[in-house]
């Protein structure tokens, strides 16, 4: 068997931490800004969790992670 292929592009988006989630960063803080509140900008700081029903495709690419 040949070795699996990690999807890079799912590498530069995904970490996995070290309980075993998997850590993502917050959409819709890229370009736009000038219409968003500073609110929603300020909450759309930092990282977030991969849903549950999202695990699953996520681990499919990243195999060594």
């Amino acid at each position: 068997m040949p070795k699996m292929k990690t999807k890079k592009s799912a590498a530069k988006r995904f970490k996995v931490r070290a309980g075993g989630t998997i850590k993502r960063s917050q959409a819709f803080k890229r370009h736009i800004l000038t219409k968003k509140t500073t609110k929603n900008k300020r909450q759309l700081r930092g990282t977030a969790s991969v849903h549950s029903r999202d695990i699953a495709s996520v681990r499919a690419m990243l195999p060594y992670a």
